[in-house]
């Protein structure tokens, strides 16, 4: 059984329709730049995806890419077989090192027995956290998931602690967000909405953040703190990142897959 698209039609226009979104938002941030798109085919099966990256005053540089593909063999250990996968990354570096980097997926995949959702989104501050923001963030996240279970926040949240966790650093990447995968509740439309509430939730949860704190004043020494931060992060995301993972091992295209990548780190 070859699978080249979900079995579910609705899948790819809310994707496709929540990623320009962003991106108009993202762009009205940084006026004087525009993003770069470019398209790439899956080599190792079908399907391909679309990279879009802007580097400017504002986003020192920022990616919000789309992919969709298939294949005869799932690359995870989550089964064998074909496969179809598809969903929206990404990632934001600012310049201004009081604006954190705010990193978003949410994917969907399906093989021939099953399918699943995952996704979230989570804030790194890089040297100089804000209570004020942290707490509107997490207060969005919460607001889009009550709806769907009282204690879902929660979980989410508190995976999100345990996957955004950088072992040989002994800390976390940030100050986290909510984060799920392999979600199948065993009731498609609720698990639709609920997948579909937290891509809608992204840019209430990040836009004013953004609006306080990218022309904050700051200082060569924050910058060379900031850089020293985005270190930590590019080694969680070439060392522990199954999205990282997935992509390599799928035969992804690999500079889609290192957009996450800082334009500067400093070890």
């Amino acid at each position: 059984m070859t699978i080249t698209t979900p079995s579910h039609p609705e899948i790819l226009p809310f994707l496709k329709t929540l990623r320009e979104e962003i991106i108009q938002a993202f762009q009205a941030l940084e006026p004087s730049h525009c993003f770069e798109r470019k398209q790439w085919n899956y080599h190792a099966g079908a399907g391909g995806g679309e990279m879009a990256v802007i580097r400017g005053n504002v986003f020192e540089k920022a990616a919000v890419n789309w992919s969709g593909v298939s294949g005869e063999q799932f690359p995870m250990s989550d089964g064998t077989g074909p496969f179809y996968a598809t969903g929206i990354s990404l990632i934001t570096h600012m310049s201004n090192p009081h604006a954190p980097t705010v990193h978003m997926n949410i994917r969907y995949i399906e093989t021939p027995k099953k399918f699943w959702f995952g996704g979230g989104y989570d804030l790194t501050p890089m040297g100089f956290p804000y209570q004020e923001d942290t707490h509107h963030f997490h207060g969005v996240a919460r607001e889009a998931l009550e709806p769907f279970d009282s204690g879902l926040y929660e979980k989410l949240s508190q995976q999100a602690r345990e996957y955004f966790y950088i072992p040989h650093r002994k800390k976390e990447r940030g100050v986290g967000g909510i984060f799920f995968d392999h979600w199948n509740s065993g009731d498609f439309q609720k698990d639709l909405s609920m997948w579909q509430g937290v891509g809608k939730s992204f840019l209430p949860a990040i836009l004013p953040i953004y609006q306080r704190r990218v022309s904050h004043a700051f200082s060569s020494e924050e910058r060379q703190k900031q850089l020293e931060l985005r270190a930590h992060y590019a080694e969680f995301n070439l060392v522990y990142d199954r999205g990282t993972k997935f992509g390599f091992q799928s035969g992804g295209n690999p500079e889609a897959i290192l957009c996450s990548m800082p334009p500067l780190a400093k070890w």
